[in-house]
């Protein structure tokens, strides 16, 4: 057994009642995206800190690129649902509408304008292959946001590029809301984006 001091991930409460991001997404949809999707990568990534920890005790061999792979992925999973719940915010109540302050002038400094950010996202949260996110990101060493697509929690990601906002486009996000289609979740997400969330992620950059 690992020392009681060692800290483990826990998943964060919803900042916001499960069914608040209706009609959007579903209380349904929600729960059991938070519940039971994001609980398992917490749950995985604490199992696997428990394997190397009693490898490290016992001096047993592990596979470690295997390992550490699932790891990344577990991790990846709980740190990229841990920014995506602040990320939306009931309709009419912070969430939706389009971003004021810092944020909106960095988009149209960089898009020209707002639709032409929001056109640019939807496209890349629509073709991330298979399992993946859509994120906005913020590059420090050009002072630009960028658009990227992450697959499978872990690959693709711009190394030390701030990220600002997430939209998850694994099928376990929407499917019990909107089936097989992408494409109107995308447009439901929009009415829920926590502008103020997104801004202050900028401002503590």
């Amino acid at each position: 057994m690992a020392p009681a001091s060692l800290k483990k991930y826990e998943l964060p409460p919803l900042p916001y009642a499960p069914d608040a991001l209706e009609p959007h997404i579903s209380k349904e949809q929600l729960s059991l995206h938070h519940d039971k999707h994001h609980q398992a990568y917490v749950t995985g990534a604490n199992a696997d800190l428990e394997k190397l920890e009693k490898a490290r005790q016992e001096g047993t061999e592990v596979d470690m690129k295997a390992l550490l792979k699932e790891l990344s992925f577990n991790i990846g999973g709980h740190v990229l649902h841990t920014l995506f719940w602040p990320t939306m915010a009931p309709a009419g109540k912070g969430g939706g509408g389009t971003p004021g302050g810092a944020l909106a002038d960095l988009i149209d400094r960089e898009w020209g304008s707002f639709d032409r950010f929001k056109a640019e996202f939807t496209k890349a949260a629509a073709s991330v292959e298979g399992s993946g996110w859509a994120a906005l990101a913020y590059c420090t060493m050009t002072d630009r946001p960028m658009i990227m697509q992450i697959e499978k929690h872990n690959n693709h990601i711009y190394p030390s590029f701030r990220i600002l906002m997430v939209l998850d486009a694994w099928e376990h996000a929407y499917y019990i809301d909107y089936r097989n289609n992408r494409g109107q979740f995308i447009d439901a997400f929009w009415n829920v984006v926590n502008w103020d969330t997104v801004n202050k992620r900028l401002e503590n950059l």
